[in-house]
């Protein structure tokens, strides 16, 4: 079905349907002809998952997961294309609609490299593995009042040191 829903004159909605179920709907927000978010269906006509194009390009680089309720369980960014398409280098987990953690891979080689704990709505810690082993080596932790503690991974610390020697 296509569903022009601005009254513009241009079809901006279109959902692919099997029969009478909607498997996905895809919209044009910004009326530039191309595609800004792609909705896809699960079973019963829960929403399951949320594409987006933060590029605006057409091309879905961001995608939203919910849990059968509708509240966001998941979120992942992909900032970077490979040879197959976008590369997911962020992913942000929630409970409850809050943000409570996120893995990122900085240097896009395909691991994660740093991680962000989060308390409430705030940053409460964020792990780096500057060592490229897959495991934090140093973690920034942060106080309710605005100060900030450095841990260090002492293994890694030493075994850096004997590398460089």
């Amino acid at each position: 079905m296509k569903y022009d829903s601005d009254g513009d004159g241009r079809f901006d909605t279109f959902t692919y349907m099997d029969g009478a179920t909607v498997l996905r709907i895809e919209i044009d927000k910004d009326a530039d002809g191309r595609i800004d978010r792609w909705e896809y269906y699960g079973p019963g006509k829960v929403l399951e998952r949320v594409g987006i194009s933060r590029a605006g390009n057409g091309v879905e680089d961001t995608w939203q997961y919910f849990d059968p309720s509708g509240a966001i369980t998941r979120v992942e960014i992909a900032s970077t294309r490979g040879k197959n398409g976008p590369l997911i280098n962020r992913i942000e987990y929630y409970e409850h609609g809050r943000l409570t953690r996120a893995e990122e891979d900085t240097d896009h080689d395909g691991v994660i490299d740093k991680w962000e704990t989060y308390t409430g709505d705030h940053l409460a810690a964020v792990a780096f593995d500057d060592l490229h082993h897959g495991a934090p080596t140093r973690k920034l932790v942060y106080s309710a009042d605005g100060s900030v503690r450095v841990e260090v991974d002492q293994f890694s610390a030493k075994q850096t040191t004997r590398r460089s020697q």
